[in-house]
């Protein structure tokens, strides 16, 4: 089965995930690919009409997709069905990501600080888990993984801010700059929790790790600037960007 229209679709739609892809193993961007592939489909189903009917029957049109047991013809549900019958992926965790992307669909805030956690926890962590498992990660490198893929999902969310907020969301709890400051720091503090657990993390999955290749820098400016969130000044040298991932994928370390 071909991944070429997988590989075609992140390229065009999440050049900095296809841009990590391209420094992971041959072998592993096959089992990447698809995920990858998903995930951007789940991203723009709230956007794909301006009735929220219609997003909500797009999302569940994969949540049925990733509960049935025959695949359908289709450039993405395919291959993801075969990666899910090839290395067991949990239907439940593939689900969650599916079902937070709900809250894409309408105007509301986040009720609380604990339900941007727990969006930022099923959609960027989740994905990051899921992936790993693709690679044959075992039960004991899961917190690890989560909590770095939290702080990767913090960063992308914030570059994500300015679109979010033109499009008539309110992306954050409290949008004040030293607000957004401290949530930098905390995203920080679950990098520096992941960086002390790395060793549970085997060199096998590390591949799964490296779409969050610019968190730490990313974070880093965003707690010292924390207007450059909402100006959309959240960026990184076209030479830090290139440079962090090759050390990324030569060491494993993030």
């Amino acid at each position: 089965m071909s991944l070429d229209a997988c590989a075609a679709l992140v390229q065009r739609g999440d050049p900095d995930r296809f841009t990590a892809l391209m420094a992971a193993p041959v072998a592993a961007r096959a089992r990447l690919l698809p995920l990858y592939a998903f995930n951007l489909e789940l991203a723009r189903a709230p956007w794909v009409s301006g009735e929220p009917m219609i997003s909500e029957m797009r999302l569940q049109w994969w949540r049925d997709i990733i509960a049935e047991r025959t695949p359908r013809a289709h450039e993405v549900a395919a291959p993801l069905h075969a990666l899910i019958q090839e290395t067991g992926l949990p239907i439940p965790l593939l689900d969650r990501m599916a079902e937070a992307r709900r809250w894409d669909i309408y105007r509301d805030p986040f009720a609380d600080e604990a339900a941007f956690a727990a969006y930022l926890d099923d959609t960027g962590a989740g994905l990051m888990w899921a992936s790993a498992l693709a690679l044959g990660a075992r039960p004991e490198a899961e917190a690890a993984v989560r909590v770095y893929g939290w702080a990767a999902a913090l960063a992308a969310y914030f570059r994500a801010v300015p679109e979010l907020a033109a499009r008539g969301r309110i992306p954050l709890v409290d949008g004040r700059p030293e607000a957004v400051a401290a949530l930098a720091r905390r995203g920080l503090a679950r990098l520096s929790e992941a960086r002390a657990a790395r060793v549970t993390i085997p060199a096998a999955i590390r591949p799964a790790l490296l779409p969050g290749w610019q968190t730490g820098a990313l974070l880093t400016l965003a707690a010292r600037d924390p207007a450059s969130v909402a100006e959309g000044r959240l960026f990184l040298s076209e030479a830090a960007r290139r440079g962090g991932l090759l050390w990324q994928a030569l060491t494993g370390r993030f």
